[in-house]
């Protein structure tokens, strides 16, 4: 799977983007055809307490999954939105496996 993270309006260090194509790799453990992952982080200037915003978009074929999820910190956000994949993902397996 190729990942691809975008900072947007400020400069994510590295050890952020590790952490990011870890979490995000970890997803092919539930599904064997994703694609493309596509991260997105940004500041949401309007919120005081949770202002760290994770957007992650999955390609799979025939399918695009979304999860959005703003915290505190961006490791909070990553883990949140990878957790709600990881449930898409889980239960698109299900509804695959039910059919054949």
């Amino acid at each position: 799977m190729e990942i691809k993270v975008h900072s947007i309006h400020f400069d994510a260090d590295q050890k952020l983007i590790d952490f990011v194509q870890q979490r995000v790799h970890k997803l092919d453990q539930f599904h064997d055809n994703i694609i493309l992952g596509e991260v997105y982080l940004r500041l949401d200037r309007n919120h005081d307490n949770g202002n760290k915003v994770a957007e992650i978009r999955l390609v799979t074929p025939g399918k695009e999954m979304f999860a959005k999820k703003q915290c505190r910190s961006f490791e909070e956000a990553i883990d949140q939105s990878t957790e709600a994949l990881r449930r898409q993902l889980r239960r698109k397996k299900g509804k695959l496996l039910q059919v054949h």
